[in-house]
């Protein structure tokens, strides 16, 4: 049966020439796996959104889209509520009542569904989705997969026919993240309920799906199964292929006639046969030990911090130095006290004991004046909270009021950072209009054009394709080779082993093991790369998928000689 008919699809948003969505036709049909991909500003979010009327954007729009052969805005909202679930990318905003129980029952309530109905329903989602350990506690003091897995929990108890999720795990960490998108898996396998899922990440999601669904400027340019959309890709070499699953990519860097793997399981079992009798080269490189030489440029000595007085330690007895020109990255689970820690060194909050320093000068002897003009530079987990005018343009030309230079100083500073970040076609837009990616390209923007020496970036990479995460990457190598120092706060794991200089695992408000990322990652077990987890068993050390690729290559050249 299918499920929705997409016929003609074309939307703009007010004011804008270009069209977020081009001539989209599609069919789902009942108890698929769908993922949709593409860069950020695609369109994903858009075509999403348009499956469900209340959440449908404001703007012109053509062609029509049929839910169980009925016009969709023809389709009554009980049903639409009942039958159509939606999870947002920020688990906070979805969230509407106090107490766990009660969000789980609030869509059957909104409903009218009597008492004996909801007590069962929600009785059965907890028990499936193993909420009763915490059934009764506050939602303020759960974690974000917490939150997460409550929404996805509080819509399942409605029976809906499809689920759609955008970007559900882009604020989980990676543990996280993995428990939940096995857990919509489950939902799928078990139930038959249809899933469409956008993700950036799609080492997990990729696998799992049915078809693929690749937007490129608002037009479907691929519509296949996984292996066939990643093959399609690589041929026709879009930017796209950056962002497949990490055995694909390393398949397609190596010439053979075996088959494509898709998993980590399938890519260690592709290695075995294509390396199978060969003599191995184990060591990816070896680490660069400069990154002791240079002067610490942040320090934190004995911190400990809670948010209130009677409340528990958010952090604990933590000392961390980083290093000048270097980029620093804290990985860990989501609560653990990773951003708390980010905000202490910027002196939006202050630790009860112990001392921070910058540019060994103790924090509270800097005036905000002095700290934050090209000193320090704070990117927020949330983008949005640097929006404060009407479109991109004008909040950038806002950032840069204080500064002493003329206009057109300003816009050619604000024309080659907009370059820089590609986002010179979104300047005239509202920045709540962008993106997750776009936004986060826009916020960073503001933050670098005030030339701060030291960086601190809190999920900078959330929302972003890989393609511009690899971008993204060479800035902030071409901003350490200048003398700017970067501390980074992130769960996406490829980014920080590909460019970090060092890497730091958060764990109960306190720093458990730092290292070099070959060192740091090589020695994990679940916070480490796809490409370790796929080769650990072969190569020592190798933790990006360069890596392996160059390692296979010296060892099939080794063997033909």
């Amino acid at each position: 049966m299918v499920l929705y008919k997409i016929r003609g699809l074309t939307f703009s948003y007010p004011e804008c020439e270009k069209y977020a969505l081009q001539n989209i036709n599609l069919e789902i049909k009942q108890g698929e796996f769908i993922t949709v991909c593409g860069k950020s500003g695609c369109g994903k979010t858009t075509l999403l959104r348009h499956l469900k009327t209340v959440l449908t954007p404001h703007g012109e729009r053509t062609g029509e889209i049929l839910f169980k052969d009925t016009a969709l805005e023809n389709v009554d909202l009980r049903t639409q509520s009942s039958k159509i679930g939606y999870v947002l990318q920020s688990p906070d905003n979805q969230i509407v009542t106090d107490k766990v129980w009660h969000e789980l029952a609030f869509g059957l309530e909104s409903l009218g569904f009597d008492n004996t109905t909801i007590r069962l329903r929600v009785a059965e989602m907890a028990s499936f989705f193993g909420i009763q350990g915490w059934f009764m506690k506050n939602v303020t003091e759960l974690s974000g997969g917490q939150k997460q897995l409550l929404n996805l929990a509080a819509i399942m108890a409605m029976q809906p026919a499809v689920l759609i999720l955008d970007e559900p795990t882009s604020q989980l960490d990676p543990i996280a993240a993995t428990e939940f998108l096995d857990t919509v898996r489950k939902i799928n396998q078990e139930i038959g309920t249809t899933i469409i899922i956008t993700e950036h990440r799609l080492e997990e999601v990729f696998p799992m799906s049915d078809r693929v669904i690749v937007l490129d400027n608002g037009e479907i340019i691929g519509n296949d199964t996984p292996r066939n959309v990643g093959k399609k890709l690589k041929q026709s070499d879009h930017d796209m292929f950056a962002s497949m699953p990490t055995p694909m990519q390393i398949y397609a860097g190596l010439d053979c006639d075996l088959q494509c793997p898709l998993t980590v399981r399938d890519g260690r079992n592709f290695l075995d046969s294509l390396l199978a009798d060969k003599e191995i080269d184990e060591v990816a490189c070896e680490d660069d030990s400069e990154y002791n030489d240079s002067e610490v440029v942040i320090s934190l000595k004995d911190i400990w911090f809670k948010y209130e007085k009677n409340a528990r330690d958010v952090v604990k007895d933590l000392s961390l130095e980083v290093k000048k020109g270097k980029i620093h990255a804290i990985v860990g689970g989501n609560g653990t006290g990773k951003t708390t820690t980010l905000s202490i060194i910027s002196g939006i909050n202050k630790p009860y004991r112990g001392k921070v320093k910058i540019n060994n000068k103790e924090i509270s002897r800097y005036s905000n004046k002095e700290l934050f003009n090209c000193n320090l530079g704070v990117l927020p987990q949330n983008p949005q909270a640097l929006f404060v005018k009407k479109t991109v343009e004008r909040d950038l030309f806002e950032i840069l009021n204080d500064q002493r230079i003329s206009k057109e100083q300003k816009k050619e500073k604000i024309k080659n950072i907009s370059e820089l970040l590609e986002i010179s076609d979104v300047l005239q837009m509202h920045p709540y209009d962008l993106s997750g990616g776009e936004q986060q390209r826009a916020a960073m923007a503001k933050v670098l054009l005030l030339d701060p020496e030291i960086l601190l970036l809190d999920e900078p990479t959330k929302g972003m394709d890989n393609c511009f995460k690899n971008k993204l990457g060479e800035i902030l190598r071409k901003l350490t080779s200048k003398g700017v120092t970067i501390l980074i706060v992130s769960h996406d794991i490829e980014f920080c082993a590909k460019y970090a200089d060092m890497c730091s695992l958060f764990f109960d408000g306190n720093i458990v093991t730092s290292g070099t990322p070959k060192k740091f990652f090589s020695g994990n077990s679940f916070y480490t790369t796809s490409a370790n987890r796929m080769s650990r068993h072969i190569f020592k050390n190798a933790i990006v998928n360069e890596d392996v690729i160059k390692l296979c290559k010296q060892t099939l050249k080794k063997a033909i000689h």
